[in-house]
């Protein structure tokens, strides 16, 4: 009789499950009447949810029962929300999604700019172009590499800009710095970037003529913007050949707030095990971090954000000392702590007035054992900003405001059981820096297809007590429906690097000035763009002549130098179905005259020629994605004690391919990307650079740790399906 009861209770609760069940059918068109394919279509705070077909047409079945609400949205379009009541009788909805502000058909600034937005319509590089561009192994500044203006310089962190140190490339999140974007390395090895591209969703990748908003960069400004809100609450998991990763958004029930956070675990100890090294690894690589974000929207336009992370790595190597005979090792171990946090808030005033307010902390310490030394460097970069802007007219616009940052660097170094020191020798290093800025700036629209862009910034420091003016200025034309010309012209300083500071602080500005002329055409899945610039070099710092009684005296601003070049760039995903490829070319003529440069020469990082091809090939009915990527760069220069020309000597020509294999598939609730790459698939040994013995008779090159990078991996999201972002990028 149980039993009995039992199984009626299941009917009856099956047939209830039934009836809650509420079919929501329609479909989705843009201002046009033509139907939008891939648009988003689902319940808020449930699983419930589809995507159009290629006729704009929706159905699926909503779960849960009462008041709810339907979101529709597409990139580059303006969210619809409707309000409905789930009851279990079929719902019909047609809407008409509005294209986004950004998408009007007004000519944009983009001399020395490449926009990397999901939302924009200048599109370079999306979040999931930069996760599938082989080579890149998912880092932002990896894929930026396979645009124009970028060097390829494997052996040292940064990223290197027409001509510009890597030091001279600044990275911004949601308006404020970030120190140390980078991990930290040992010598003669590049090290990654800290951040996911899905952390972002927008990113604009400047090589030159950057807006006055942003400074102390002398060549390149890489600004990320974070995504907002949710559209729903989700989970992810990784499991790769080097490490682990988990995390949450959870999207509160009223929409207007969310938390989330993430970590990440990476030990390439196992790796190393299975694939050899060409370098002597005494401490594994190993490194560990998290995250917190949290948004919370406090108007119809007011949105606060706060995000931050800490990570945590260390890593040792060991080398053959050239200078030794007897085979002797030279050592080096690094463990990094690195902490940053980002508060920034958004908000409308009456009047059409605007403003940002944005705090930011971030904390660098590199603990470093090279042989027989100690050195503890440690950085805190402390910042606060506030622009407003106010809004003339359909499109023009003046911003102004200003910027604080507290720079504080300390240096403690140790020397034991070095011959000639005392085994208790120990320098303590200390500077701290007040930097202020005032901005302004206006963006004046003369019509719809002529915009300049005039301002510039102000800017004291401190501890150098130097001042400067950075006027700015660009100018675009539209000369045809999808093409327009842009020129710019600008004045970049920046402090010099924290080294030479602790040892002469009245050291001036280092500055750069910028011209550029751009042209670019922009259609639906086609983009193309050339640009011609020219960067001069002034008060760079230099160490000659040596003062051995003095250093400090040895350090002055007399150092100059020129960049000058052509970029062009090609992407089609138009031409051949289901295919996306593109090509950029870089020529760059450069010489400096700086730090221990006795001339005026090409810098060791630098060279004429860089190229690079990216294929992407899809398989819609499979949902897998094969990327191949081949970069192609001229030799470099390098010092040979041996040769009375400096720098006269260069390394052979660079290649490098990549391949990446990704397959989409999804179980349940999960949506799994399951990749498979290959870095350097060829195996050819790439030279950076050689050093040599004191004595000039002996050399090693300076090459990557392997000869190819194999990854393996599996990235699941839990409550959003983005099996059609796949599509839509494809």
């Amino acid at each position: 009789m149980n039993k009995v009861v039992i199984v009626f209770i299941a009917f009856l609760t099956g047939i209830s499950s039934l009836m809650a069940q509420t079919k929501i059918s329609g479909k989705v068109l843009d201002n046009s009447n033509h139907p939008i394919a891939g648009a988003n279509v689902y319940v808020r705070d449930s699983y419930d949810g589809t995507s159009t077909g290629a006729d704009g047409t929706f159905s699926f079945s909503a779960s849960d029962s009462g008041k709810a609400v339907v979101v529709i949205s597409m990139i580059s379009f303006e969210k619809v929300e409707k309000a409905v009541v789930l009851n279990g009788k079929e719902i019909n909805l047609n809407i008409t999604l509005s294209e986004g502000a950004s998408q009007l058909n007004t000519v944009v600034i983009s001399a020395g700019t490449m926009e990397a937005s999901d939302e924009k319509k200048v599109t370079i590089l999306k979040p999931l172009d930069i996760v599938t561009t082989a080579g890149a192994q998912g880092d932002i500044y990896g894929a930026l590499k396979t645009l124009p203006g970028t060097q390829q310089v494997g052996e040292s962190e940064g990223l290197f800009v027409r001509g510009g140190t890597g030091n001279e490339t600044k990275t911004i999140i949601d308006g404020m710095v970030v120190a140390k974007p980078y991990f930290s390395g040992v010598p003669d090895v590049a090290a990654r970037g800290r951040f996911s591209p899905f952390l972002f969703k927008g990113t604009v990748f400047s090589t030159g003529g950057y807006s006055a908003q942003y400074g102390q960069a002398m060549s390149s400004a890489l600004v990320l913007e974070t995504q907002d809100l949710p559209d729903k609450s989700s989970a992810t998991a990784a499991v790769s050949s080097v490490g682990v990763g988990a995390g949450i958004n959870k999207l509160f029930k009223d929409s207007t707030m969310s938390i989330g956070g993430d970590f990440n675990y990476t030990n390439l100890g196992p790796y190393y095990n299975l694939v050899p090294q060409d370098v002597k690894w005494n401490l594994t690589p190993v490194f560990e971090g998290g995250s917190l974000n949290f948004r919370k929207k406090t108007s119809e336009t007011g949105m606060l954000k706060f995000y931050g992370y800490t990570n945590y790595s260390q890593l040792g190597i060991s080398r053959p000392d050239i200078d030794s005979t007897n085979g002797s090792q030279s050592n080096f171990v690094l463990k990094n702590r690195d902490y940053y946090t980002n508060l920034t808030y958004r908000d409308n005033l009456a009047g059409n007035w605007k403003y940002y307010i944005g705090a930011s902390y971030s904390y660098n310490q590199d603990d470093i054992t090279p042989n027989n030394y100690h050195i503890v460097n440690t950085n805190q970069l402390s910042q606060g900003k506030i622009l407003v802007t106010h809004g003339l007219g359909s499109l023009s616009l003046i911003r102004f405001g200003g910027e604080f940052q507290n720079n504080l660097d300390m240096s403690n170094f140790d020397i034991t059981n070095v011959p000639g020191f005392v085994s208790y020798a120990h320098t303590k290093l200390r500077i701290e820096d007040n930097y202020s800025a005032g901005i302004a700036e206006a963006d004046i629209f003369l019509t719809s297809k002529i915009v300049a862009r005039i301002g510039g910034r102000y800017e004291y420091s401190s501890l150098q007590q130097k001042s400067n003016i950075a006027p700015r200025t660009s100018v675009a034309f539209k000369t045809g429906k999808n093409s327009q010309v842009s020129v710019a012209y600008g004045e970049f300083y920046e402090r010099p690097e924290t080294r030479y500071l602790f040892e002469k602080t009245t050291l001036n500005y280092e500055r750069a000035t910028h011209y550029i002329l751009n042209y670019q055409i922009v259609e639906e899945k086609r983009t193309f763009r050339v640009e011609a610039y020219y960067k001069q070099y002034q008060n760079l710092v230099t160490t000659l002549p040596v003062s051995p009684m003095f250093p400090a005296d040895s350090l002055h601003n007399n150092g100059q130098g020129y960049a000058q070049g052509i970029d062009v760039f090609w992407r089609d995903k138009k031409t051949f179905k289901n295919w996306d490829y593109w090509i950029s070319y870089s020529y760059l003529d450069t010489k400096r005259q700086y730090i221990n440069y006795p001339v005026l020469a090409e810098p060791v990082y630098a060279t004429p020629h860089t190229a690079s091809l990216v294929v992407k090939k899809f398989f819609p009915s499979i949902l897998v994605n094969l990327s191949a990527t081949y970069t192609y760069a001229t030799g470099r220069p390098y010092y040979n004690p041996n040769n009375p020309v400096f720098l006269g000597d260069r390394t052979p020509d660079y290649n490098k391919v990549g391949f990446t294999a990704s397959y989409v598939r999804k179980f349940g609730n999960a949506f799994s990307v399951f990749v498979i790459g290959v870095d350097n698939v060829l195996g050819t040994n790439n030279i950076y650079g050689y050093q040599y013995s004191t004595d000039g008779q002996r050399r090693v090159a300076v090459t990557a740790t392997a000869a190819r990078m194999f990854f393996i991996g599996i990235f699941m999201s839990f409550g959003i399906d983005r099996t059609q972002d796949v599509l839509n990028n494809n």
